[in-house]
């Protein structure tokens, strides 16, 4: 992937299933344990997007 800003877009955070998605029945995995990981995926790439845009994170005094 081009490294530059324009091909570099902010990570958007995974949509939160609904309570009624889940059907109750103990599936393994659940509906929210795929929603869970996504989210620690996320937080990961965000971290990653922030350090090569710390001009974006408002950090000016």
């Amino acid at each position: 992937m081009n490294p530059s800003f324009p091909t570099d877009p902010r990570p958007e955070p995974p949509e939160r299933p609904d309570d009624s998605e889940c059907c109750q029945s103990g599936c393994d995995p659940c509906i929210f344990d795929w929603y869970y990981q996504e989210m620690d995926r996320y937080r990961e790439e965000l971290k990653a997007w922030e350090e090569r845009h710390p001009e974006l994170m408002g950090g000016s005094r």
